[in-house]
């Protein structure tokens, strides 16, 4: 689909939440995804590795940046003080350069990890992480207005730990959320003034948390595939490029791992004693679980406590009642390395936290310690090891402070945070299928080599990809590379020569961390919402 030299290329990111190539690649080759297929025959495309761990918090910057943990500054959900304090992950924690920053001005609507809306040359509406559509939902402030008005019922996103199961209510809501999603595209896509537009649907992911049935998820990606041909249509008469992604790939779950029981298994971890107060509670049966559950009988939820009571007043009695929470139940005078967010586990070591145990001469004997225990781990009915673990200074080098390892589960058993289990490899209950490395990416345009497949991508490279593909230097910060073989010999980008920039844009720097936070009471619903996902303590 080569064509002439254009001026001022334009660029379209479509992301799409947990798409595995795997299916895509079935699909496809079934003729059942008819305008996949169109990428695959016309364009190019293949497998996108994703970060590590393989989680929506770190992948989504990853993409939009260019660039690693280490560098764009989140690690997961939530980040963690010295203090063993916890702290929602923003946008604002964000002070390297988006792709929006430098290839302008740019339309860019529900990318997770970006709220609070920050200013940009374009307009943003931000994804999942916001708490309310409130102050920071958009930018400019008024385009939250237009919304509301032409689209009254949106919503940021859905929960389907809410859903007792698969059930048809959860299918019309989830369809519900893509179509109310698909009018936020519509309407965003009248705006002509534009170089960059950047818009992800995350309802894959919500689906196949709770579904992995092939025939419901056909049907989802049927309507996938119909959004998609609308876009490729847009993308065509405005002379651009089409860019599609995932941030990771998706897979079936049937068994839960719990590291931290691991952990305490062999000494590393320790919880609170149940003493005092506790040890009482814990003797008479009241635990965290059975105060909820009779809270529930007299209909009153987990985010009815959060959103009514102060988030200091939760805590501390939350640290009175047994449970199985890590923030709230672990001894960390004692705990000498623990699981945090979703696969980073730490050494609790001297020159990190404040009550830690271990002398920072003994924290790498540790970490190698650990190491082998977890990389040998075994399910003891099939005899076959269930994790894959990394080290995090190879994967993290640019930060001091970043996970000492990274844990993930292979093939079928997922990482889960819980520190209590009766077991540490139990079968898993209501999670359907979780994360997996692979995803997708797709380019297609009049720059693209029709045809081409791509087999070593990962998250990075798309940012440098497409600002080559629009004429624009590459941030020598850049983790990923430009993907050369996507465009056609006769194409500008195939012959020109990758530029690379030191600067980054002033108005990036000066915003880096502005509206930081250490304040969490906005993000309380968010919060226990990704808890009841299993993303969270």
């Amino acid at each position: 689909m080569a064509g002439n030299i254009r001026s001022d290329p334009r660029a379209f990111v479509l992301g799409l939440d947990g798409v595995p190539w795997q299916l895509i690649q079935q699909w496809t080759d079934a003729g059942k995804l008819t305008n996949f297929g169109r990428l695959v025959d016309e364009g190019a495309g293949g497998p996108l590795e994703s970060t590590r761990p393989a989680t929506t918090p770190v992948a989504w910057p990853s993409i939009a940046t260019g660039v690693s943990a280490d560098k764009h500054g989140i690690y997961g959900w939530r980040s963690l003080s010295p203090e063993y304090s916890h702290r929602m992950y923003t946008g604002s924690d964000i002070a390297v350069p988006y792709l929006w920053d430098m290839l302008t001005p740019a339309v860019v609507a529900n990318v997770p990890m970006t709220y609070p809306a920050r200013e940009m040359d374009g307009e943003m509406v931000t994804g999942l992480m916001t708490p309310e559509i409130g102050d920071g939902f958009t930018h400019p402030p008024e385009l939250r207005s237009e919304i509301e008005s032409a689209i009254p019922d949106y919503q940021v996103g859905l929960y389907w730990e809410e859903y007792d199961g698969p059930t048809d209510e959860f299918r019309g809501d989830l369809r519900s959320l893509v179509e109310r999603r698909r009018e936020l595209m519509e309407l965003l896509m009248e705006r002509e003034d534009w170089r960059l537009f950047f818009f992800v649907f995350t309802a894959p992911d919500r689906l196949q948390h709770l579904v992995w049935d092939e025939t419901v998820l056909l049907e989802h990606y049927q309507y996938l595939d119909d959004i998609l041909g609308d876009v490729m249509s847009y993308v065509r008469e405005r002379d651009a490029t089409l860019y599609v992604a995932s941030d990771h790939g998706f897979g079936p779950v049937t068994k839960h791992v719990s590291v931290n029981h691991i952990l305490a298994d062999k000494g590393y971890l320790y919880q609170r004693s149940q003493d005092g107060l506790r040890g009482t509670l814990a003797e008479v049966g009241i635990t965290r679980d059975s105060v909820m559950t009779l809270l529930s009988g007299v209909g009153i939820d987990e985010d009815t406590v959060v959103d009514h009571l102060p988030r200091s007043l939760v805590d501390s009695v939350a640290t009175q009642i047994p449970g199985d929470n890590v923030l709230y139940d672990v001894d960390f005078e004692q705990t000498r390395a623990f699981l945090h967010g979703p696969g980073n586990v730490y050494v609790n070591s001297a020159d990190r936290f404040t009550d830690a145990p271990v002398d920072p001469a003994d924290a790498p004997m540790v970490k190698r310690e650990v190491a082998d225990l977890l990389s040998g781990v075994t399910d003891p009915e099939t005899g076959e090891r269930v994790l894959e673990v990394s080290d995090g200074d190879e994967l993290f080098p640019e930060d001091e402070h970043s996970p000492d390892l990274v844990v993930e589960g292979v093939d079928g058993y997922e990482v889960v945070n819980t520190c209590d289990d009766d077991t540490a490899i139990e079968n898993a209950s209501k999670m359907a299928a979780s994360h997996r490395s692979e995803g997708i990416i797709f380019a297609w345009g009049p720059d693209i080599k029709a045809g081409t497949r791509l087999t070593d991508a990962s998250v990075y490279d798309l940012m440098p990809t497409v600002l080559h593909g629009a004429g624009l230097p590459v941030p020598e910060t850049a983790d990923g590379t430009v993907l050369t073989d996507v465009f056609a010999p006769e194409s500008t980008p195939a012959t020109a020569d990758v530029r690379t920039s030191s600067k980054a844009p002033e108005e990036v720097v000066d915003a880096g961390g502005a509206g930081r936070s250490d304040e969490t009471e906005d993000f309380d619903d968010v919060e226990e919402r990704l808890r009841g996902l299993g993303y969270m303590e």
